[in-house]
């Protein structure tokens, strides 16, 4: 039984070593695999910070977009009530569109030719068009020559229609930088959503080995239990291997004492190893 109890013992003590370096080499991995999601979720938070930085300036652009928007549309607006009232005074019999409403085509087409992505077929059509505009509308401005207040006027349009442009070409600036902060935050998304994916599987696998770890542990505990229980059971037998032998020795000492003791009785003298045997059995 004893003999059996220490090779079980000593398979434990194998299992419970064999676990333990199981689960020291599953803790690191785990380990190696935290730090890795835990650089990959800050390299996330920097590019979400960096893509919130890229939001908040393209809004600003944007409302300088709106700003500059307002105040082109205001002085295009006057500028049309001045052509308009360049068209009355001048009864505008002569054929074809007004000059007010010339001037109104070639600020759209412009407006078209700057802002919308063009075939080279169609943005020559919209150049030619352009052209053809400002002939008429230079036509009809000559038409107006020898007229001093209809001069006048043209030229307060033309320069509030100046200053409009300036405005335009603000608004197309801002617009501009808008986009491109705007296309700046939605790839620094992007690879933030990227590397958050990556972050995410890392951490799947530190879960997947960590649960691996604390089952060997778990079976390293256990193992170490038994290996307790193990050696309690062999302490019992032990202690009553020794009572068992104790007790067969003094039943030897006493049947040794009962034979020295007839022996005495019977006359024959008793030798110091006789005298100590009949103390041992508490014959004398």
């Amino acid at each position: 039984m004893l003999k059996e109890l220490n090779a079980k013992k000593q398979d434990l003590r194998k299992q419970s070593d064999e676990c333990k370096d199981k689960r020291n080499d599953l803790n690191t991995q785990a380990s190696t695999l935290a730090s890795k999601r835990n650089e990959l979720n800050k390299q996330t938070k920097d590019l979400i910070n960096e893509a919130q930085d890229a939001k908040k300036l393209r809004d600003e652009e944007n409302v300088q977009v709106k700003v500059n928007k307002a105040k082109r549309d205001e002085l295009n607006g006057k500028a049309n009530e001045v052509f308009a009232k360049v068209d009355n005074l001048r009864g505008d019999n002569s054929p074809g569109p007004s000059i007010k409403d010339i001037s109104k085509d070639i600020e759209r087409m412009e407006y078209e030719q700057q802002t919308k992505v063009l075939t080279p077929s169609k943005e020559k059509e919209l150049v030619n068009q352009i052209t053809e505009l400002r002939k008429q509308y230079s036509e009809k401005n000559a038409q107006i020559e020898d007229n001093a207040e209809l001069k006048e006027l043209m030229t307060e349009a033309q320069k509030i229609r100046d200053e409009a442009s300036e405005y335009h070409n603000s608004l197309e600036t801002y617009a501009q930088k808008a986009q491109e902060y705007h296309d700046k935050m939605i790839a620094t998304f992007k690879e933030a959503d990227k590397i958050r994916a990556d972050s995410d599987t890392a951490h799947r696998e530190f879960v997947e080995i960590q649960e691996k770890a604390d089952e060997q542990h778990k079976l390293f505990i256990a193992a170490q239990k038994e290996i307790r229980d193990i050696d309690k059971e062999i302490r019992k037998l032990k202690k009553k291997d020794t009572g068992d032998k104790r007790a067969v020795a003094m039943e030897d000492v006493r049947k040794d004492a009962e034979d020295i003791f007839a022996k005495f009785k019977a006359g024959e003298k008793l030798t110091t190893d006789n005298l100590m045997t009949l103390q041992k059995s508490g014959l004398l």
